[in-house]
Order: structure tokens, then sequence, then C-alpha cells
């Protein structure tokens, strides 16, 4: 590869946009360093091997280094060097034998190799504000490049899903692909893989409306994990928060990630990304100089006050980005709108939320995080989802995020497993969690949709473990199973793990339609992970963060449980799109509804009579009826248009015995739609009459509708 000329020409340039931008004619380079003394941009050639020349930028406005290099095109390979002091003592970090790849790089090139270069100070020393380390890292970091924004969108446009329309499925780049047949070789575990027509088509016949993708943000994997073999599967180690993450590319291009939006568009999908800001890849005090540590340590990172060799770890991961500083709380706007406008994607799923309104060490339900995006005329149109924990004191936030937000409810994961579990006394939380938590987010003008309902993430048990086993399995992780959760709430119905019992793996396969029943008629947004409609098993590790492999890849080979369990799956998602009773923009009131002396909900014993208070309380109980009276509903569709349904009977028995339930005594004849018992969880039954009994077997849910005149 031969040498690139060298640049002669640097112009003043500007301060913003930061990161290095081509506008057409050259290039703008802006990088933020309140602390720094100097600041050298390293250009390499074409390879990234070599470095070929360092320049440095003299310009500064508001604490923003910046240059403009006419000469310089896209392809450009370059990353940073930084001087200032070295004084851990005072959070100071700067180590100009470090390389540094730019926060604001769109595309980060190569893989980090690990290597003892790569830390500020000499590994091994007793204290690492004592030592300095003089090696070049440069042989074993990734490089940036300059890319070209130019894309044909054509007609692009944001699918807009209303919210209570929604129904996520939480998918891994390469997980979903990997060993999918009909996708070409080449194209497995990568954008272009899951932009295929065959993973697209899969989509489209479950009938999902929302694609959640894991984090696609450039990573790295951590060192212990490399020293073990492994990688992190999972993404959240953000190295870099405008670069698509390029093992998930098959072409090498930034550009096939707008393709995979593009092409989820024009199938009516929207596309919802999993971004990691409460932390970056750095680690701890301990950890390496890759980025924001040598570019400026003390701003970009919340150091402890009176000690600030160390950094606060609301996170659990060593550090916690600084979104108290102005800057950097403009670099995450940046990265947001960045994905909105360029990437084109419809939304957030932002984890460790909680850390990112941070303010001292409180969490601030109005702080400056949330009051920042409130008003951004771009954020505020877009879906942003919280998980709603970090791990510092208070960080558990269940219920307290502002209007504009949705949560991952827990809370709803939990009840619900407990439930079908077989565990007493839980029917009255079984009840708010599947009418939408009106405890949680009742108030304040917040509706169903702001729960979002999962009863399996990427976090835990996939469906299929969660009816396998009673407890994890995580030792190919190679931490001696002390990784991952302890209380999965699971039940292996009888025996742990893979078992050639009939009747234990039926009652495996009827558990899984219950809760994928539960989940998709529950009110609020359901999230299914993907997989689960396919039984997937990770062989009951309930931590797959590094499981790059078969374990965590979805096994699309065809058995007659998961053709079934698929097509379940997609008659509940049919289900529900097609019944605005499933999907309610508010809550129930368990009042009498158009000037009838019908509720619009009501709560019934296996009797068929009303549920008493006293009864809600009662530990034996572990089945109930739930009524959704149906007719003209109050709310109007998108186009405003009154929208009428027919009633609705959901039974549930978590026991393990038949319980004769009898229907309500009123109306006309009910007709079976799901019963999950059966092999398909379709319900096979001639009308039957008001006042009937109907034989609700143990460990079961039915659901039963009858016409009501349209007024």
């Amino acid at each position: 590869m031969r040498k690139p000329p060298e640049i002669t020409a640097v112009w003043r340039g500007q301060p913003y946009p930061r990161g290095a931008n081509w506008d057409g004619e050259g290039v703008n380079f802006a990088l933020f360093s309140s602390h720094a003394e100097k600041v050298e941009l390293c250009l390499f050639d074409e390879t990234g091997r070599h470095e070929v020349q360092r320049i440095a930028l003299r310009e500064r406005t508001d604490e923003v280094w910046h240059c403009y290099l006419p000469e310089a095109r896209p392809g450009l390979v370059y990353g940073y060097r930084v001087h200032g002091p070295y004084r851990p003592e005072e959070g100071h970090r700067f180590n100009a034998h470090k390389l540094l790849v730019d926060p604001y790089a769109r595309e980060v090139a190569g893989s980090l190799r690990w290597h003892d270069a790569l830390h500020g100070y000499s590994i091994g020393s007793r204290r690492e504000d004592l030592s300095f380390d003089r090696r070049d890292s440069a042989p074993f970091m990734p490089r940036c490049r300059v890319v070209d924004p130019a894309f044909t969108w054509g007609d692009d446009r944001r699918p807009a899903i209303p919210w209570n329309e929604m129904v996520i499925y939480e998918a891994h780049v390469r997980g979903f692909t990997m060993r999918h047949p009909e996708v070409p070789k080449a194209h497995r575990g990568t954008y272009a893989g899951l932009a295929s027509a065959p993973a697209i088509d899969h989509l489209r016949r479950l009938g999902v409306t929302t694609v959640e993708l894991m984090p696609v943000h450039a990573f790295v994997d951590e060192r212990h994990l490399a020293d073990r073999g492994l990688r992190n599967y999972w993404g959240y180690n953000t190295l870099g928060f405008f670069a698509p993450e390029q093992r998930y590319s098959a072409s090498g291009s930034a550009q096939e990630f707008k393709t995979l939006v593009k092409r989820l568009h024009s199938a009516g999908l929207e596309v919802i990304i999993d971004v990691v800001y409460n932390h970056s890849c750095e680690g701890n005090h301990l950890g390496p100089t890759l980025s924001f540590r040598g570019l400026d340590n003390a701003s970009y990172y919340r150091l402890v006050d009176g000690d600030r060799r160390h950094c606060m770890d609301f996170t659990g991961c060593g550090n916690t980005l600084n979104l108290e500083h102005p800057r950097v709380l403009q670099m995450v706007m940046d990265s947001l709108r960045y994905w909105v406008e360029v990437m084109h994607v419809d939304g957030f799923r932002f984890d460790l939320a909680p850390a990112l309104a941070r303010e001292g060490s409180e969490v601030e339900r109005m702080g400056g995080f949330f009051s920042v995006v409130r008003q951004d005329p771009v954020l505020n149109r877009v879906k942003l989802i919280a998980e709603p924990w970090d791990v510092g004191e208070g960080g558990y936030q269940v219920g307290n995020f502002p209007l504009g937000w949705a949560e991952w409810n827990d809370r709803y994961r939990n009840g619900m497993r407990a439930y079908w579990k077989g565990d007493g006394g839980l029917i009255g939380e079984f009840a708010r969690r599947l009418t939408g938590s009106s405890d949680l987010y009742g108030s304040g003008g917040r509706r169903p949709f702001a729960s979002v309902n999962f009863v399996a993430a990427h976090d835990g048990f996939t469906l299929h473990d969660l009816v396998s086993y009673n407890d994890k399995h995580n030792e190919a992780n190679g931490e001696a199973n002390r990784d991952g959760h302890d209380n999965n709430l699971s039940w292996n119905c009888g025996a742990e793990g893979p078992t050639a019992d009939p009747e234990i793996l039926r009652l495996r396969e009827r558990q899984k339609r219950n809760f994928l029943a539960t989940l998709l008629l529950s009110q609020g947004v359901p999230m299914i992970l993907a997989g689960d409609e396919r039984g997937h098993t990770q062989g009951g590790n309930n931590n797959a963060y590094c499981q790059d492999n078969e374990t965590s890849w979805i096994d699309w080979a065809a058995t007659p449980e998961r053709e079934r369990l698929a097509e379940f799956t997609r008659i509940l998602v049919m289900l529900r799109r097609s019944h605005r009773t499933f999907r309610r923009r508010g809550f129930f009131e368990g009042r009498a509804i158009h000037g009838s002396d019908v509720k619009d909900i009501q709560w019934l014993r296996p009797d068929g009579a009303e549920m008493s208070d006293e009864e809600w309380e009662t530990q034996h109980a572990r089945c109930l009826g739930v009524f959704l009276a149906g007719g003209p509903l109050a709310e109007a569709d998108r186009y405003g248009m009154p929208s009428h349904d027919d009633d609705f009977l959901m039974l549930f028995n978590a026991h393990h015995e038949e319980i004769a339930f009898t229907l309500p005594p009123a109306g006309g004849a009910w007709h079976g739609l799901l019963d999950t018992f059966g092999d398909d969880g379709l319900a096979r039954m001639p009308p039957l009459a008001p006042g009937a009994a109907f034989a609700l077997r143990g460990r079961s849910f039915a659901l039963l509708t009858r016409s009501r005149p349209r007024e």
C-alpha cells in the first residue's frame, strides 16, 4: 500500500461540529479537552498500520481543539495523542504515548488487541499514580476513519407506530441470523443478514412492529474475556457512541447499518437501538487508556470527591460518564441526534438509565438529562425507553420516569413468573401487572404503554430455560457459576434441563404458551425476546454475555414443537393487533360504560361471581377470570373513528388441578379462541351458553369471546 501524500495545508477550522466531518471539499476536526496542554492529530496510511504524520491542533475555542484539512478526504485513517498533566490524585491521566479514539468517530476500524501498553501506567506497579508508561499503544489500538455521509434514503420515512400498537422484538444482530440456513453465509451475523428477505419475512409473519437491537455502537472485548478465549457478545462495553460496530458489517462499511434501517422501514418495522451512555469500556482507575481517559479523564468521568484517583461507579462497570459536565452531556445529545437524523433510527432503550440522571449522588427525576431530552425538537418525537435501575444507592426507579418515557417493567416480569410458577398469594400483583400497572404509571398523566412488559430478555433465562431449569448453569462463562442472577423465579416442571419424559415436555410447552398468551394480551407494550417464539435455549445460562457461539445464536432448525410455538405466537400477536381491548390507551376504571350496567372490567371467581376485596389476598387462590367489556370503545382509533370490540373472557389457572369455571350468566353464547392445554394452544369447543361451566385444565389459560350488538 503506497504512502499517502503528506498534508501540507492546515487551516483554522471550526469548533463545531465535533469529530471529523467531510463537507465535500475537506475535513474539519474538532475535539473537546478542557485540561489538555497540546493535542496532536495522528494520520495513518490506508491500511491503518503505519503512522505517517502528526498535526498539532493549534486552534482552541471554548476548550475545543480544531483544524481544517482541505486536502483530506473520506477514508482518511486517524487518531489522537493528547498531552497534559499525569496527576491521578487530581483526576488527570494524560499520556501522549497512548493513541486515542475520537469520541465522535463515525467509523472505528480494526479491533483492539490487549497489551500492557494500552495502560497509562506500568502494569505491576503498586500504585498507578506513581508510575507512567511510555510505550506506544498504537500497534494495539483500533483507528478512526473519516466517512462520507452521503446515502440514498429515497422516500424512507419513520413508521411511527403508536405506543399502544407496538409489539417489540428484542434481537441481537449477530445471533439472529448466524444459524439461519436461508441467509447467505457471507451475510450471516451482520446488518446485511438482518436486512435480508428471510429475516424480514420472519419478523413480518410474526407480526411484531418494532425491532429493538442490542448495542450496535462500537465496543471492545474486556481483557479478562480475551484471556479466556471469550468475547463480549452483548456489546455493553462502548468505545464509540457514533460508530456502528464493525464486527456486524459484512461490507466493512458504516453505511450497511443505514441499509438495514431503510429495509426494515420499507417492511413497516421500527428500529430501536439499545444505547449505553452510562459508562465506557475503560473500566475503573486501573483500566486502559483508549479514549475518554486520555482525552480528559477529569471531565468525562465522575470522580470521587476528595479522592479523584477513583471513579464513582453507579454502573457496576468501574466508571460512570459525567453527564453533569456540559460537554459530556452535549456529546450524548449529539450522539442521539446523529442516530435519529443520520441513521434514521426510531428510538432508544437506555441501559441503566438512572445513572444518566444522577446529580451528586441522587437520581433527579427532572434533572438536566431529562430536561434536555424533553425540550429537544428531534429527540422528543422518538421512542424513549428506560432500563429504570442502576447499581447505586436509590437506583431502582421503576415507575419514576417522566412523561414521554416508557420503562422496562421488571415488576411485570417477576409477578408473571411467580404466578405461573405456582406461588400463592399473587393474584393481586398479577392483576395489576396484567392491566398495565396503574399503581406505577397511573399518576402524572402516564398511560399503560409506559410499561414495557416482558417475561424474558437478553439478561436472564430465555423462555424455554425459564420452564426447564430451577438453577442457573453459567459454568461456560469461566466464573465458577458465580455470575448471573440466583433468584430467577423459574420452575423446571419436574426435571433439571433436557429430559425425555413426555409429560414434562408437554407441561413445559404449555407453560411457554401460558407466558406468551399472558404477555401479549396484557395492557402495556409487550416485548418478545428473539428466539422465544421458537423455544431457543441457552442450556440454563442466564448470563450469556460472553457466549458468542451456538449457546446464544438462534437455532432455526424446524421441529414440530418450534413450528407450533411460532404459529401460536403469531396468532397471539394477530389477536392483539386486531382488538383494541388488548391495547388500550387508558387504564381500566372498573365502572359501568356507555350508560349500561356493564363494567369495563370485572374480576371473577371460579363460581362466576365477582371477587371481593378480601379474596385478593387469599394465599391459596391461583385461579381467576377477567371479563373485558367490548362494545363501542370510548377511545377513537388513530383515524379518529370510534372503535367497536366484542366481549372477552380470560381465564387463568396456575393450579395443577382442573377447575370448573362458571361463565358469566348474561349475554350471548361464548366461543373459545385459545386454550393453552392443547398442543397448538387453540380452543376446540362448541359454543357455550351463559352460565355454563368451562373445564379449565391445570396450569392453563383460556380466552373466550362473545359478540356484542353494534350501537
